[in-house]
């Protein structure tokens, strides 16, 4: 049977969740007993658990550190997946985009929401733990007001809030245990991303490239919430990069960070993908700008920047680069590569060589409709843009994929079985842009576009797609279509054979073949479906999770198609919950 939890629950059982609730804020604390057994067995996790996790637990957002988004457990097969029923549903009480992937540890789930929500959750019957608030001040800047998740460390559940504030709460609890500023949100820095627990060190990176901002990654004690190191991602004067920029450009130069890390332990190097540069149209500052729409890897130890990658210099199209690659080895000429794989914003697929410094090209290739790039230089990879398609001050330019990308924030998902990992892109929508002149002040928008406007790829007949490329050859194996709507679908890879993504328009969850691509069990959710579902085990049961929850980005594609397609793309309605399924 179906139970649901939360704020309009179905089914409650009002004197137990009752007495089990802890309603926490920034200085109002409540003391609840009895702890239930869930809590009270909670298990610490530890940095070799975050390395090797269980099978049946998700103890990140992307489960382990190489950013697969891939679960071994394989009770949930091609052949019985028609089976899964929900098995209860948790309102978070709030509306607007909701993307974080649910983390279980033993049979606890923690997730996150707009507006500064952290909730404990037992995953067995979706009955409520804790629920922690975080209240803001009047005025505060969080224009992206999203969260992608917690982090797991100890006892500690670590959250960040969009003002730029990272919490650590008692896990049992949801008390709070210290909390750090990391920037000054009056200056428009704000966060959205989840934490990075690695090498002893937790990692969070700074939002806020339109409103000038510059980057960074900075790393905290796990204990005590004091900054370690900080690394900008726009270097000084006389830093290696620093040339790049014309004047004092690199202050205000953007480059922010919008999604969580991916570890290498081997090397102890986390790999960032960094955003835009600011303001938008590249000839209002002239130079590659590095180290905007890249990925940088930094040692954790000290934030020692080793190794990166620019994937189009001089960015014009708001094509930041916010995914970071993920981490797998893959065959190229007969040799084994130790790998990074990327699937940009700009269009293209980069398959780049990972060392304990420098990032190197291997091979790039458009996955979607793409006219920017004429071609890369087979060594280097930097692409050879065609200019007629960079928008200039002044100068109109069109150009295929549009601002919002081939693929933006929603994370790729690999499996080790099949070797192929999966996309989910929007393709055939263009753009076209002029830059204007714009003036940078402290905590406004600095961007200096004008004349936007989307328009299809000629012949186009759909944008959403899921694909699925084999990483060995390099080539794309299967792709289905969806018909009448864009994709926002983050990917989850099952061992079983499954890859499971929501995305879409209509709201339900979709279950395909991993090998071949059949569409082969679908489920409509309460809303649109961004965030990461994750996979884990309790009392020898396979379950499924995520939020539902359609908002910010995904709903500006939808009404942009809506505007081209007047009626076809009708707006999808919004409300946070949680979703756990199984098979009956």
């Amino acid at each position: 049977m179906l139970r649901s939890r939360g704020f309009f629950a179905i089914v409650l059982t009002g004197a137990i969740v009752s007495a089990l609730m802890l309603e926490t804020a920034a200085g109002q604390q409540q003391t609840v007993t009895p702890v239930p057994p869930v809590l009270r067995n909670y298990q610490l996790v530890t940095a070799e658990r975050l390395k090797k996790p269980e099978d049946g637990n998700w103890l990140m957002i992307r489960r382990t550190y190489d950013g697969w988004g891939y679960s071994p457990l394989d009770q949930i097969t091609p052949d019985n997946v028609k089976r899964l029923r929900p098995v209860w549903v948790f309102s978070t009480g709030e509306a607007r985009v909701h993307e974080a992937a649910p983390i279980v540890n033993n049979g606890v789930m923690f997730v996150t929401t707009p507006n500064n929500q952290v909730i404990a959750i037992d995953a067995t019957s979706g009955d409520l733990l804790w629920r922690y608030r975080r209240s803001r001040v009047t005025g505060a800047l969080v224009p992206h007001d999203t969260s992608r998740g917690v982090a797991l460390y100890g006892d500690k559940v670590y959250f960040a809030g969009g003002e730029a504030v990272v919490v650590a709460l008692d896990a049992k609890t949801g008390r709070e245990v210290w909390t750090s500023t990391v920037a000054d949100n009056r200056s428009a820095y704000y966060i959205s991303l989840a934490p990075l627990i690695a090498g002893g060190r937790l990692m969070v990176g700074t939002s806020g490239g339109e409103f000038g901002i510059r980057g960074f990654v900075a790393a905290l004690d796990p204990e005590t919430g004091k900054e370690q190191w900080r690394t900008y991602t726009i270097p000084g004067p006389g830093e290696p990069g620093n040339e790049t920029w014309s004047r004092d450009q690199w202050k205000t130069g953007g480059a922010p960070i919008w999604v969580t890390g991916n570890y290498d332990p081997e090397t102890n190097l986390a790999f960032w993908g960094t955003g835009n540069g600011s303001p938008t149209i590249g000839d209002q500052r002239p130079g590659d700008n590095l180290y905007t729409t890249s990925t940088i890897a930094l040692d954790v130890a000290d934030g020692a920047l080793k190794g990166h990658f620019q994937y189009h210099p001089n960015d014009s199209w708001d094509w930041d680069e916010v995914s970071p690659p993920i981490l797998v080895d893959y065959q190229r000429n007969g040799r084994t590569v130790k790998g990074l794989i990327d699937v940009a914003r700009d269009g293209y697929l980069w398959f780049l060589e990972r060392s304990a410094g420098p990032i190197r090209f291997v091979e790039g290739k458009p996955y979607v409709y793409q006219n920017v790039f004429r071609s890369l230089d087979p060594v280097t990879g930097r692409p050879d843009v065609d200019p007629a398609h960079k928008p200039g001050t002044g100068k109109q330019a069109e150009f295929c994929p549009n601002v919002h990308g081939g693929k933006n924030w929603p994370p790729i998902a690999f499996s080790p079985k099949t070797r192929m990992i999966y996309v989910p892109a929007n393709n055939n929508l263009c753009g076209s842009n002029m830059g204007a002149a714009v003036t940078y002040t402290p905590g406004r928008a600095f961007v200096g576009v004008t004349g936007s406007r989307p328009f299809a790829a000629p012949g186009a007949d759909h944008f959403g797609e899921v694909q699925a490329w084999n990483v060995d050859t390099g080539r794309k194996v299967w792709t289905h279509n969806y018909a009448k709507s864009p994709n926002w679908g983050s990917m989850l890879a099952t061992a079983g054979g499954v890859v499971f993504t929501g995305g879409t328009s209509d709201r339900k969850l979709h279950a395909f073949d991993a090998s071949t691509g059949t569409l082969l069990w679908e489920f409509p959710t309460n809303s649109g479906i961004v965030a990461p579902p994750t996979s884990f085990l309790i009392d020898g049961k396979q379950y499924v999770a995520v939020e539902s929850g359609w908002g910010g980005d995904s709903r500006g594609m939808q009404a942009t198609l809506n505007r081209l397609f007047p009626g076809d793309y009708p707006e999808v309605p919004e409300g946070g919950a949680v979703w756990v399924f199984a098979l009956e």
